[in-house]
C-alpha cells in the first residue's frame, strides 16, 4: 500500500527531492579549462571564476552605477581599473556600505556561504585566498556538486574569432564529458552581408543573394561545424523586434526557411531562440549596458506552424510575454519553453512564471536554466531556483490533495525528473 502525503508530509519532502535531483543545466556561458582560464592573469581564458569574477558581473556593474554617480567615478575610468579594483569598489559600494539585498548580491553571498566562506568580510583578501588555493578542474568538480549539475551546456559563437579559433586549433578542446557544446549563430539573421562575408573568407563559396550555391555552401557550413562541436542544439539570441516572417527582412526569412530549419529537421536538433534583448542601450556600460523590450509571440506562432518537423526552444525576456507564449506553447508540441532568463532572473518572478506554466502547461517545460557565465553563479542560481519551485509545487500538490488526489513520493520525483532533466534531455533527442 503506498504512502499517501498529507500537507504537512510536502513541506519537507518536496525541498528533499529537489535537492537531491541533478539538474542537466540546459543554457549556460560558462566553459571547461580547455577553453583557457581567467585565474591565470593572461585576460584571454573563457573560463571564469573566482571572487573577483563573480563581484565584477554584469548585473553588479549596473547597480553600482545606481550608487556611485558617473561624476565621481567616469565609466572609462573604471574600465582602465584592474580587476580587483573593480571588484574592491563594487564589494566597498554594494556590500560594504549598503545592505546586500538586491538578487545579483545576495547571489554572490549565497555562494560564498555555499563554499563555506565567511559572506559577512569587509574585504576581499580572504576570499581572494582561498580562491588562490583552488585548481580550476577540481573547482569545476565542487560546483557542480554543490548545485547538484549532473552536465552544463556550454553557448559556443562560431563566429566570435578567439572561441572559433581555439575550436579550430584543437577540435578536443570541447571534449570534457562535464560539458555539453551548442551551435551559437547570431549573425546568419542579424546581420547576414556580414556572416556571408566571413564566411567567404573560410573558404564558403556564398553571397548575399540566395542563389542555390549559396543555400548549399551555408547548409554545408552549419552541418561541418554541428557535427565538429558535436552540438546538441542550434542557439540564437534575437532582438525585440525579430519577426517571422519578415516584410523588411527577406534575407532572414530565406535564411530560415531555405536553411536552417531543413538542416536542423534533417539532423532532429531543436532551435533555441532567446528573444527580447535591447543590446547596448548604454554602450559605454559594455555588457551591462543591454536592456529588455516586448517580443512578437505571433512570429514564434509562426515558425511552429510553418515547420512542424522543427523543434523550438523558447525563452523571452520581458515578464509581459509570458502568458501569450504558455497559451502558444499548449497549442505546439514542438515547442518547449524554458528558464526565467537575466532581468526575469528574480524570485519574484520567477514564483510567478513558474505558477503560470504548471497551471497551464502541467509539467511539460523547462522552469529553469541558470545562464551561468561565471562558474561560481551555478551554486546560487540553482540552489535560488530549486527553493523557488519547490514552494509552488507545494501548492500546487496541496491543490491536488484538496480535490481529492492521493499525492506520493514518486510522483514529486518524477517531476523533478522531468523539469530539472528529462524535459531537456528528450527534447534534444536526434
Amino acid at each position: 500500500m503506498p504512502d499517501y502525503l498529507d500537507r504537512d508530509d510536502l513541506t519537507t519532502i518536496v525541498p528533499d527531492v529537489l535537492a537531491k535531483q541533478p539538474v542537466t543545466d540546459m543554457h549556460t556561458h560558462c566553459y571547461p579549462p580547455t577553453f583557457g582560464d581567467s585565474s591565470d592573469g593572461s585576460g584571454e581564458g573563457l573560463l571564469l571564476w573566482g571572487i573577483d569574477e563573480l563581484v565584477t558581473y554584469h548585473y553588479l556593474i549596473a547597480e553600482v552605477y545606481r550608487v556611485v554617480p558617473e561624476s565621481e567615478l567616469p565609466i572609462d575610468k573604471f574600465w582602465a581599473m584592474t580587476k580587483a579594483q573593480q571588484a574592491d569598489h563594487i564589494w566597498k559600494n554594494l556590500f560594504v556600505e549598503r545592505t546586500p539585498i538586491g538578487e545579483a548580491c545576495r547571489g554572490v553571498l549565497t555562494t560564498l556561504h555555499k563554499l563555506g566562506l565567511d559572506p559577512n568580510e569587509k574585504t576581499l583578501d580572504n576570499y581572494r585566498k582561498w580562491f588562490a588555493q583552488q585548481t580550476a578542474d577540481q573547482y569545476i568538480d565542487r560546483v557542480m556538486e554543490l548545485a547538484n549539475v549532473d552536465s552544463i551546456t556550454m553557448t559556443n559563437p562560431v563566429f566570435d574569432d578567439p572561441e572559433r579559433l581555439m575550436w579550430e586549433k584543437n577540435q578536443k578542446v570541447g571534449d570534457d564529458p562535464r560539458f555539453e557544446a551548442v551551435l551559437r549563430i547570431d549573425p546568419l539573421l542579424r546581420d547576414w552581408p556580414g556572416a556571408v562575408a566571413k564566411m567567404s573568407a573560410w573558404g564558403y563559396d556564398v553571397s548575399v543573394e540566395f542563389t542555390q550555391k549559396t543555400i548549399d555552401e551555408t547548409k554545408r557550413f552549419l552541418n561541418h561545424w554541428l557535427d565538429y562541436m558535436n552540438a546538441i542544439y542550434v542557439a540564437m539570441s534575437l532582438p525585440p523586434e525579430f519577426r517571422y516572417p519578415s516584410d523588411s527582412d527577406l534575407a532572414g526569412n530565406r535564411f530560415v526557411s531555405d536553411i536552417l530549419m531543413p538542416v536542423l529537421a534533417e539532423r532532429g536538433l531543436p532551435f533555441a531562440m532567446m528573444i527580447g534583448c535591447h543590446q547596448q542601450v548604454k554602450p559605454e556600460l559594455r555588457d551591462a549596458g543591454d536592456m529588455v523590450g516586448k517580443s512578437d509571440v505571433q512570429s514564434v506562432v509562426s515558425l511552429c506552424r510553418e515547420f512542424p518537423k522543427n523543434k523550438f526552444f523558447i525563452t523571452m525576456l520581458s515578464r509581459e510575454n509570458q502568458h501569450e507564449l504558455c497559451v502558444a506553447a499548449r497549442k505546439f508540441g514542438n515547442l518547449m519553453l524554458f528558464g526565467c532568463w537575466w532581468f526575469l532572473n528574480n524570485p519574484s518572478i520567477i514564483e510567478e512564471m513558474t505558477r503560470e506554466r504548471l497551471e497551464l502547461l502541467g509539467t511539460s517545460f523547462i522552469p529553469q536554466h541558470s545562464d551561468a557565465r561565471v562558474l561560481d553563479q551555478l551554486v546560487y542560481k540553482w540552489d535560488h531556483s530549486r527553493r523557488i519551485i519547490g514552494e509552488v509545487l507545494i501548492d500546487k500538490y496541496n491543490d491536488l490533495i484538496t480535490a481529492g488526489y492521493r499525492v506520493q513520493r514518486d510522483h514529486i520525483e518524477r517531476d523533478a525528473r522531468l523539469m530539472l532533466r528529462d524535459n531537456f534531455r528528450d527534447f534534444c533527442k536526434r
